[in-house]
């Protein structure tokens, strides 16, 4: 089951327009992930401060469906889609909640976002600690 994040559209996330810029999907994946993440107890900096290790992303996939807009409320999901010894594959996707969309879910980005463990201080990939992989097994 996938992690559900409300996000509201403001008006920075959008161009002269009004619809949300093509690059602030991934921001909002962003904050989807992280949320995500702390919902499993996997608070970020504090991995970093106690395991010397952080997430980064290594790379990205997105494809555009639909414009969102101003004012608009979406949900962004996370789900783990795989996991390596040190990258962890992360579906997501973005929809128009339904109250705004005629009851029904818009699918409206989705995307896959390949994150990697690495050594804080050298930015070398590392193995992802045993803790975190078992916090994210379903």
């Amino acid at each position: 089951m996938a992690f559900e994040f409300p996000i509201r559209v403001y008006w920075e996330d959008t161009d002269a327009g009004g619809i949300v810029f093509y690059a602030n999907y991934l921001k909002f994946f962003e904050r989807a992930r992280t949320e995500w993440l702390r919902s499993l107890g996997v608070q970020q900096q504090s991995l970093r401060d106690t395991t010397g290790g952080m997430f980064v992303v290594a790379e990205t996939r997105v494809r555009y469906l639909r414009p969102a807009r101003l004012d608009d409320l979406l949900v962004v999901n996370a789900s783990l889609q795989d996991s390596g010894r040190a990258s962890l594959t992360i579906a997501q996707q973005v929809f128009l909640e339904p109250a705004q969309a005629g009851g029904q879910r818009q699918l409206l980005s989705e995307g896959t976002i390949l994150i990697s463990w690495v050594e804080a201080s050298t930015l070398r990939p590392v193995r992802i600690p045993a803790a975190i992989l078992e916090v994210l097994k379903p």
